[in-house]
């Protein structure tokens, strides 16, 4: 093996061309810019995520929201809870159907839909970056996340 050779092969363990690498920093990074959005509405990042969910369409049952949250409902169930305690959805037994949840948003819930339309264009303004180029973002990162998910 040439000195070239060994040289490419070090390449490909730099850090700053790995994947995993750009996609854990570029979401810790983007999720602090939520943090300061958020805080006023009382929610962490997790949290509006389950509420955009239901915003979308409500009820879904705790399956539903895993799903399309792409969380383990051991993940989503403490979030639940939270959003329930503080007084943004309720958890319902569906009758006739005891092992399955129902989540609904209260009135409260919903009401804080129109102070969450403000955070992402808050969001496309501190990123800086042309819509265009986000919405591309976007479509790669959707398929990344098709092409891994099982």
């Amino acid at each position: 093996m040439t000195v070239s050779e060994r040289s490419d092969q070090a390449d490909l363990l730099r850090l700053d061309r790995q994947v995993c690498f750009a996609l854990s920093v570029a979401a810790r990074n983007v999720v602090a810019l939520y943090r300061p959005l958020l805080e006023p509405m009382g929610l962490t990042h997790p949290q509006y995520l389950v509420m955009l969910a239901l915003w979308e369409r409500e009820p879904r049952s705790v399956t539903e929201l895993s799903s399309a949250l792409a969380l383990d409902p051991g993940t989503l169930s403490p979030l639940l809870k939270r959003l329930e305690s503080a007084g943004l959805l309720l958890r319902r037994r569906v009758p006739g159907n005891e092992r399955t949840l129902a989540i609904t948003l209260t009135d409260e819930g919903r009401a804080l839909r129109k102070a969450a339309e403000r955070i992402p264009p808050a969001v496309v303004e501190r990123l800086g970056m042309p819509l265009a180029e986000l919405e591309r973002l976007h479509a790669s990162l959707t398929a990344v996340i098709a092409a891994t998910s099982h």
